[in-house]
């Protein structure tokens, strides 16, 4: 820690990031935060699109480096070229952040069935996040020397821990759960040199929550003792401390972003 205690980010300035999922909402937030930072940046999306582009022009306006990459996650990916093409940019990752995420509440996804929507998501989200780890948390293992030098972040769910009921409840749970329990063993497997831990976001506004309906917009509200719901700035800001040194002595943990859960909500 500094002599004031601050938290020490400003030795990020140099380092290099990797975000998956960073042309809108929480990945986008923690790619410009750490890009403000001084952080290098390889973000993310399955395809071309004006979105990532603006994220990489935003990224870059603040005087670092960016770079994108591209991979769809359901459909034949390649894991080991999207590693070394983001780990090849600069020679090096520092922190491998895992946000990319199935989004089965808006669009056509709504009529599919439990079985496809469950497909696709153990896919995006839970094969995505062990393959990527292992692969980035070797070559950092192998590159790094000191203890806690490299750094992966996967995404959770809060309510994977308590259970939702329907639909969405059983698959985000399933697949959330399953990020959850596989930090904690990655950070067994990938320590001392690199650090493994799991944010788990409560309701936090992106694309689903500026659309939902009345009832949803008030259970956000309720199930939080801060009685809001969250911003993908707030879950930027915890990534950007479990990036830095200030939670060097953090690994293997889960930890909730959601405002304080409510357990009398109902």
């Amino acid at each position: 820690m500094n002599a004031d205690n601050s938290i020490p980010i400003a030795s990020l300035a140099g380092k290099t990031a990797m975000v998956t999922g960073s042309s809108s909402g929480i990945g986008r937030a923690i790619a410009v935060s750490l890009a403000q930072h001084g952080v290098n940046t390889v973000i993310h999306c399955r395809r071309e699109s004006e979105k990532i582009r603006a994220v990489q022009s935003e990224i870059k306006k603040l005087g670092v480096d960016c770079h994108v990459v591209f991979q769809d996650f359901f459909d034949a990916p390649d894991w080991d070229a999207m590693v070394a093409d983001a780990w090849n940019w600069k020679g090096s990752v520092d922190f491998w952040i895992n946000n990319a995420g199935g989004d089965v509440l808006t669009g056509t996804w709504p009529a599919q069935s439990f079985e496809d929507k469950l497909k696709f998501l153990w896919q995006v989200d839970v094969n995505s996040t062990l393959m990527l780890s292992r692969r980035a948390g070797s070559k950092m293992s192998e590159h790094f020397s000191e203890a806690g030098q490299g750094v992966i972040l996967n995404m959770g769910w809060d309510q994977a821990w308590q259970g939702m009921e329907g639909d969405s409840g059983e698959l985000f749970s399933t697949t959330k759960g399953a990020i959850m329990a596989m930090t904690k063993s990655l950070a067994h497997s990938l320590s001392p040199t690199v650090r493994v831990n799991c944010i788990a976001p409560g309701w936090i506004k992106t694309e689903w929550g500026e659309q939902a309906s009345d009832y949803w917009s008030q259970r956000a509200t309720q199930d939080s003792l801060m009685e809001r719901w969250g911003s993908p700035a707030d879950i930027a800001g915890v990534a950007l401390f479990l990036c830095s040194p200030a939670a060097s002595f953090i690994s293997g943990q889960i930890i909730p972003v959601n405002g304080g859960f409510n357990n009398n909500s109902d």
